[in-house]
């Protein structure tokens, strides 16, 4: 992973995204998304101590912080043993403080109590917060001084730094401008994958791929994460930032991952969470309600979002301590460990083999004595921690420095027949003893860990139900419906490059992807049509009667699950699947497929939601000059213009001009009843998809990661 070597000019683009600034009052960088501390830890001039909050601190694209000062606080404090200056609007200090009071402090109230079940006696409840304040040595003063923007302009040494109303911040040494730097920060995904896998990846019954090894504060290594494949599917433990295209570029279709175990709110360990909640549909988390709720109050700090909004955006599975909670046929069970902020570990048992993850933990017994010495656990505590569960059948723990981490030395002390079981992580590889026996975690599909344990009991009818969850259709079915569809498919397997559906011919099945990806070839598409797993194709033909318009070949090798045309009529007839087909025979066309694939806000839109959004779409033709949204009233529809051009105006104010694939709507104002902040007028005939408000409200309510992407840039 190739690094910046050093900082050649007054304003130099990080890797990552954001700005190096070279002023008299020393390097200034604008705007940190993730991981940023890996450019610049390695340069000459080391990390900076003064940082630029920029304009918008979060990227709803990508799901990402566009101000992640935790990493640079801790390396300048515990390294270079000196505070950080922030600049930004007085606004921004606030959503800033929230941010580390979760990430750096912890919760400001700890309520473990919450997090066990009452009935269940024996169930000893540790003082975290005692912990907590053990590793508490310093305050918010001690890590940062906030310069505020004052009049949008703001001086630091012999530099000021005005923040303009036309996107820029301009650095100036008295009347002469040293710099110019956009106030909006690009982010660009940095992450090295291994060795792309040659085919999809088909999930297998149980496994364990690790995203990366290692920590935040090494630049040559991807930062710790790991995906447990249990029953074909995938839960993502801690995923790291970019794990979604981490994925992609192995070869993995990450609709495989339905769900997400959360240690804690560090943002070595939270990164990737939120992008993986404004994916396509609906994940699910599970992990303590206290590390939930610290989860959200960090993230509504950083989206300037509520709480309760954020928390309709994935369903929540609250896990207790010491209560077993399952999660593919595998039973788990969570306690805490010592950290510096609330964070679990967890042991899971599945067809026999048990694997245990240590999450960040403290795990050397002079330390847990020294607790215990000065009063900051009881004696129930210093048993628990002592009482690891070294004897499952795989251990993953981490490494680090104490007293926040546990040591390699100490690890490598372990008993030859337990470090021939354990497998290290959060750890650079050169801070890695080889010869201490234990394993370093390698990443990358290619260095999957795959254990052998017995097939379960309807482990076909399993995934062929897991499948049949991501179908949108399938949510309203009775089980009747559902054990009909059982009965009438068929398991079909194609080779990469095989004809599945030649243009011209008849209709005779209905496909659902299972494993693969197949191609759509249609003469006038602008971006190629590709659908994979959990897609559907074949529709057309079954409804129409008419011949196919397209081929549809194998990209790769591909699955599917088949149902004879006269079976799938027979199965649809007089459902909501069958109205959405004949919608969508009738919008689909060149024209919305194109339109989706290059607007700015739906080419964000999986193939799959594209479609779907195809399904809904009316075509409407608006003569001459009129008002399509009037600001301050509620949207009752939201629009796509096909053709024509529409003033956004704001007052008698025109702030914006709409082309061909804009979108007149905000999906996030309409799901809280917001009105419309503008007017959107045209003044000559355009041409518009239209879309109901209630059609758009059903869709999030499937795919709630929209509400925050489906906003205007």
């Amino acid at each position: 992973m190739q690094t910046i070597q050093r900082i050649k000019k007054v304003v130099n683009e990080l890797p990552r995204g954001g700005y190096l600034v070279k002023t008299p009052a020393g390097i200034i960088q604008v705007g940190s998304p993730p991981e940023t501390i890996k450019d610049t830890m390695v340069l000459p001039e080391s990390v900076p101590r003064i940082f630029v909050l920029p304009q918008k601190m979060f990227n709803f694209d990508k799901g990402i912080s566009l101000a992640e000062l935790e990493f640079p606080i801790y390396f300048n404090f515990f390294i270079k043993k000196h505070k950080i200056t922030i600049i930004g609007h007085r606004e921004q200090e606030k959503r800033l403080r929230g941010v580390l009071q979760e990430a750096v402090f912890g919760p400001r109230n700890v309520n473990i109590a919450q997090d066990v079940l009452m009935e269940k006696n024996g169930v000893f409840i540790p003082d975290i917060k005692s912990e907590m304040d053990f590793y508490r040595t310093f305050d918010f003063k001690d890590l940062f001084d906030f310069i505020p923007f004052e009049n949008n302009s703001c001086r630091i040494g012999e530099v000021r730094i005005e923040c303009t109303g036309r996107g820029v911040f301009v650095f100036k040494q008295g009347n002469e401008m040293i710099a110019k730097v956009p106030c909006d920060i690009p982010y660009k995904p940095r992450y090295d994958i291994g060795v792309r896998l040659p085919d999809p990846y088909r999930p297998p019954l149980f496994a364990v791929t690790c995203l990366g090894s290692s920590h935040g504060f090494d630049p040559t290594e991807n930062t710790s994460g790991f995906i447990i494949w249990i029953n074909h599917k995938g839960v993502m433990v801690d995923p790291p930032v970019n794990s979604t295209e981490w994925l992609k570029d192995s070869n993995v279709n990450p609709k495989f991952i339905d769900s997400i175990i959360l240690t804690h709110c560090h943002a070595d360990h939270d990164a990737g969470t939120l992008q993986k909640i404004m994916e396509e549909s609906r994940i699910t988390i599970y992990t303590t309600k206290t590390v939930i709720n610290s989860f959200l109050r960090k993230y509504a700090a950083l989206c300037d979002e509520s709480v309760s909004g954020l928390a309709k955006l994935f369903n929540f599975v609250p896990v207790f301590i010491d209560k077993p909670f399952f999660i593919h046929g595998a039973e788990f069970t969570a306690n805490y460990t010592l950290h510096s902020i609330p964070t679990i570990g967890f042991k899971m048992n599945f067809q026999g083999r048990s694997f245990v993850y240590s999450s960040d933990h403290q795990a050397e017994p002079r330390i847990h004595k020294e607790l215990l010495d000065k009063g900051v656990i009881k004696k129930q505590r210093y048993r628990q921690l002592s009482d690891f569960p070294w004897d499952s059948k795989v251990i993953y723990h981490e490494a680090g420095i104490p007293p926040l981490h546990t040591s390699i030395k100490w690890l490598g002390t372990l008993p030859a027949a337990v470090r021939k079981k354990t497998y290290i992580y959060h750890i650079a590889k050169k801070d890695f003893l080889p010869d201490t026996k234990l394993t370093l975690c390698k990443f990358g599909m290619e260095h999957t860990v795959t254990f052998n344990v017995s097939t379960p009991r309807f482990e076909k009818a399993y995934e062929v139900l897991s499948m049949l969850k991501h179908l949108d259709f399938f949510h309203g079915f009775t089980l009747e419906k559902v054990q009909e569809f059982m009965l009438a498919i068929k398991e079909e397997v194609y080779k990469k490059g095989r004809c599945i559906i030649k243009k011209g011919s008849r209709g005779e099945k209905f496909y659902i992807i299972y494993s693969g990806n197949v191609a759509i070839s249609l003469d006038g598409l602008k971006q190629k049509k590709i659908y994979s797993e959990f897609e559907y194709f074949g529709e057309v033909a079954l409804i129409t009667e008419k011949p196919t318009t397209a081929d549809v070949v194998a990209e790769t090798n591909v699955v599917v699950y088949t149902i004879a045309k006269d079976a799938f009529l027979h199965f649809i007839a007089g459902t909501e699947f069958e109205e959405t087909l004949k919608r969508l025979v009738r919008n689909r066309d060149r024209e919305s497929w194109n339109i989706l694939s290059t607007s700015r806000i739906f080419r964000r839109l999986t193939s799959y939601q594209k479609t779907w959004i195809e399904s809904v779409l009316r075509r409407e033709q608006r003569k001459g000059s009129g008002v399509l949204v009037k600001q301050g009233t509620l949207f009752s529809e939201m629009y796509i213009i096909r053709k024509g051009t529409v003033e956004m105006k704001q007052g008698k104010e025109t702030v914006g001009e709409l082309r061909r694939g804009d979108f007149i709507g905000n999906l996030h104002d309409v799901d809280k009843n917001i009105p419309s902040r503008y007017s959107f007028i045209h003044s000559k005939d355009v041409a518009l998809f239209v879309l109901k408000r209630s059609d758009m409200l059903s869709f999030a309510e499937r795919n709630p990661g929209l509400i925050m992407k489906l906003r205007p840039e």
